[in-house]
């Protein structure tokens, strides 16, 4: 009783918030090569204090030599991680709100170019732009700045067309670039039947909150990664619905 005394609530709240960066750490790296490697240096951090502990002096003056290289190997390490929750917590939102007509014009279009995509069995990646900015992909790709059609989009596919490599960024109503580079995924969740072009798609949507539609060139499948999650075998009515739901709604529109 008298320990309990002793807490004030500072103590509490100092750790439940270390409690919760560890708990949000945990979900970031969760199926990720990450992981693996958060836990080998937990094995070096105890082999570490049991060196000391039974005097392995070698053991320890060698693990004590790598604590000085551990903060420049860990920012290596967790690069992916690091960036992917850095670009989380600076998300904004700053684009102005399509009207209904706007909105459902577009993505009419863009439905009606994965559908034929698919069919025909062309791959393709469309990156549609929610609230993070993607102005470092966008550099690296072909700037078009057009109004989005169907017909643009199976131009720029198309496999004689000079673009056709990456993916189409698409903002608001206007595809903005295409022939853009995308983060491959190191998630080892992935399945080994994905290809690049699925890596592509799901690498971004673990960094940003854009809406990734994925087109395989081997099956016609239509997909859509968001959140790092990949959501398979989509026809033209679930792919319809599921972009309404995201950008018509009523909850992303300005009261």
């Amino acid at each position: 009783m008298e320990i309990l005394k002793q807490i004030r609530w500072q103590d509490i709240l100092d750790i439940l918030l270390v409690a919760l960066i560890l708990y949000s750490v945990l979900l970031i790296i969760k199926g990720t090569r990450a992981l693996k490697i958060l836990i080998g240096l937990m094995i070096l951090l105890i082999t570490f204090l049991l060196s000391g502990y039974i005097g392995l002096y070698t053991m320890d003056w060698l693990i004590q030599s790598l604590w000085a290289q551990i903060v420049l190997a860990l920012v290596i390490l967790f690069q992916p991680e690091i960036r992917r929750t850095l670009a989380k917590m600076g998300e904004a939102r700053f684009l102005p709100s399509l009207t209904s007509a706007e909105e459902l014009r577009s993505l009419e279009e863009i439905v009606r170019a994965a559908v034929a995509l698919a069919n025909r069995k062309i791959g393709a990646l469309f990156v549609i732009q929610r609230e993070t900015n993607l102005e470092d992909f966008i550099e690296v790709g072909t700037p078009l700045d057009a109004k989005v059609s169907h017909e643009l989009l199976l131009s720029i596919f198309h496999p004689t067309s000079p673009i056709h490599d990456g993916a189409v960024v698409i903002r608001g109503n206007r595809i903005i670039a295409a022939g853009c580079f995308l983060p491959l995924s190191l998630s080892a969740a992935i399945s080994k039947t994905y290809g690049t072009r699925h890596r592509a798609g799901i690498g971004l949507s673990e960094e940003t909150d854009a809406i990734v539609i994925i087109i395989s060139e081997e099956t016609g499948a239509i997909s859509t990664a968001v959140g790092g999650k990949l959501e398979k075998n989509m026809d033209m009515g679930s792919l319809r619905d599921f972009l309404t739901g995201t950008f018509a709604s009523p909850k992303n529109k300005k009261t």
